[in-house]
């Protein structure tokens, strides 16, 4: 194996911000194993894309509200990083995840268990099963949201289990320490993609309003967060751990 060869592996990369974090990465020359649930061919066109910026991209199905899957996928990233010529993975950026727009009095436990399921729960034991495959020295990232600092209507849900997320990180930090693992929050602010239905992407209204809340005027591009987050995973942050960092262009400061 290839010691100098450096991987990350990164759940939800076939669209959105994923999808820009596995290309930007690539232009660095890091490759990258992604995930995606339901978009076989845009994880197709992920890792044409990731291929032509200069690095090797490979796609694998998962479903993250299912635990029972983890041990079958933990088998397939060990192929995976077979096939790159490595022996363990780097950076892990727990990245999939689904929003919850239901106000609070009409939030039902399916949609709060699904909530956990993905949000939280799959995060949670992904990162278990993935631990005896990263390499010590390596860099973790949890996406987080906005919302867990400032209150979004309607978004009680999301907000309050992407505040566990926060929580579980600053502990990981703390017990993975002695094997030399950073881990960190990053949580965008508002971003044009087709999540929560693509209503900041595509309705005009809210994009203005979510402009007018925004110190650098607009609301995020999913570059914005894949370039920091390229970017941020390198050693020159190593140090920074346990921390949330907000990417969300000063919204609602």
């Amino acid at each position: 194996m290839t010691q100098n060869i450096k991987v990350a592996v990164i759940t939800g990369g076939s669209r959105g911000l994923g999808r820009s974090t596995v290309i930007n990465l690539a232009q660095r020359g890091i490759h990258s194993i992604f995930t995606y649930k339901s978009g076989q061919q845009e994880a197709a066109e992920v890792v044409e894309e990731a291929e032509k910026a200069g690095a090797k991209a490979i796609a694998l199905h998962l479903d993250t509200a299912n635990v029972a899957g983890f041990d079958g996928f933990a088998a397939q990233v060990q192929e995976a990083l077979n096939e790159l010529n490595a022996d363990r993975f780097n950076y892990l950026v727990n990245n999939a995840g689904i929003s919850n727009h239901t106000p609070f009095m009409q939030v039902t436990e399916e949609e709060l268990d699904l909530q956990f399921q993905v949000n939280f729960k799959g995060v949670f034991f992904l990162t278990q099963k993935l631990l005896p495959l990263m390499k010590d020295g390596g860099q973790i990232v949890n996406i987080s949201s906005g919302v867990t600092r400032f209150v979004n209507p309607n978004s009680v849900a999301y907000a309050t289990v992407k505040g566990a997320v926060e929580v579980f990180t600053r502990y990981l930090a703390h017990d993975l320490g002695k094997r030399n693992i950073s881990v960190n929050s990053v949580a965008p602010g508002a971003i044009q993609t087709d999540f929560s239905g693509g209503v900041v992407r595509d309705n005009p209204e809210i994009n203005q309003v979510v402009s007018n809340m925004t110190a650098l005027g607009r609301p995020g591009l999913p570059d914005d967060i894949g370039k920091m987050l390229a970017s941020f995973l390198s050693d020159d942050n190593h140090w920074v751990n346990g921390q949330r960092i907000e990417v969300s262009g000063g919204m609602r400061l």
